[in-house]
């Protein structure tokens, strides 16, 4: 008797962030969370079909790179989520400096010797225990929860001079680690995410005008300053001036979303993947769209459009400023990252190698992808309407 109790309080206790309560908090956002455990199961059922030929011809294995998403992304990424979910948004307050710091270690790490790993031409891992993880997508969470900490704090203060310097500061520190790795595509994504959050806690115009030109003239500096990145923007412009060199990933993306048709060639089917750099990370939307064709691509591309427009709505109806802008950083990031990747396949911005959430093969950023979605699901608990 005393043990199917304690069986039930466990129980009860596992499911207690589910089901509605009394007062402030209620019941979460089901149609959230229905959207994420989907794009999770088609993220495995398109990484198994981009990857298969890959992981034979690496490892004998077909179904290599699948388990090694399982394990070293989906399940602590599961574990991540659900602890995040149980935790009240407003404790991350308390450590809003904290989240800063460790951002700046996090970013240094990949210098040191002992523990940063090159991959290609980016120095953006660290290897612990022979496994590799990818520091700067942490940040992107950590910079998330510090800017939503110091904006709330300085409330209408924002529009005074010194929170502009200030603001400018530590985003020239965070540039500058990740221009040393260098990973242009999440410097971007940070810079985006951070001055859209900076412009709704209400920065004047005149700064927010300031930054954005800054940031610009400074992008450009960084393309005509080194040559691949000078070399992925002639590939965006005109990949028939080297299709065999710079320009072979966009032609072999163009190639396969233009192969899949109406309805695709089928699961497993892609003929490109085995010739499209990176058909389990950067190229993978390339590859589903070639196996599902357009009208399913469609109807995939909107449990993205539905992730984006739940947490939209989160923010809308958010009780607080810090709430209003966490949401707003990590759905404003999550769309960045969407639009970069699939944008790069269609030849409308330059490629990055930013992966697509859910989807592309890396365990680090399937991680702190669903570690955010359970910090999103939480501040859905205490909206003002639901």
């Amino acid at each position: 008797m005393v043990r199917s109790r304690r069986k039930n309080n466990l129980f009860q206790w596992l499911l207690q962030p589910f089901l509605p309560k009394r007062g402030l908090e209620h019941q979460p956002d089901y149609v959230l969370l229905i959207t994420i455990g989907l794009l999770i199961f088609f993220g495995l059922l398109f990484l198994s079909s981009a990857s298969s030929t890959l992981a034979f011809y690496k490892y004998q294995d077909t179904y290599r790179f699948v388990k090694q998403q399982i394990l070293h992304g989906l399940l602590p990424g599961i574990l991540f989520f659900y602890i995040a979910f149980r935790i009240n948004y407003k404790h991350y307050k308390k450590f809003t400096w904290f989240f800063l710091i460790a951002s700046f270690i996090l970013l240094s790490l990949v210098f040191f010797g002992a523990l940063g790993s090159d991959y290609g031409t980016a120095q953006s891992w660290i290897v612990v225990g022979g496994r590799s993880f990818q520091t700067s997508e942490l940040v992107k969470l950590a910079f998330v929860l510090f800017l939503a900490g110091w904006l709330s704090e300085k409330g209408k203060d924002i529009i005074k001079v010194s929170s502009a310097v200030t603001f400018t500061i530590i985003l020239l520190i965070i540039s500058f680690f990740i221009i040393k790795q260098p990973d242009i595509g999440t410097l971007s994504i940070i810079l985006l995410t951070s001055v859209s959050m900076y412009f709704v806690a209400g920065a004047k115009w005149t700064h927010f005008t300031a930054l954005v030109g800054g940031g610009a003239i400074a992008f450009l500096a960084m393309i005509k300053a080194a040559p691949y990145r000078m070399n992925r923007f002639v590939a965006w412009l005109n990949p028939d001036f080297d299709p065999q060199g710079i320009g072979w990933q966009i032609k072999q993306s163009l190639i396969a979303i233009g192969s899949g048709g109406w309805l695709g060639l089928g699961l497993g089917s892609s003929r490109q993947k085995s010739y499209l750099p990176m058909p389990a990370n950067d190229s993978i939307f390339a590859v589903v769209a070639e196996e599902i064709g357009f009208i399913f691509t469609i109807i995939f591309l909107a449990l993205f459009a539905i992730l984006m427009l739940r947490g939209f709505r989160i923010i809308r109806h958010s009780e607080d400023n810090f709430a209003k802008l966490i949401a707003l950083g990590i759905t404003i990031w999550i769309s960045l990252q969407i639009f970069i990747n699939i944008a790069g396949m269609l030849q409308l911005l330059p490629l990055t190698g930013v992966p697509l959430p859910f989807i592309s093969l890396g365990g680090s950023n399937l991680m702190v992808t669903l570690l955010s979605m359970g910090i999103l699901a939480n501040i859905s608990r205490f909206t003002t309407r639901h």
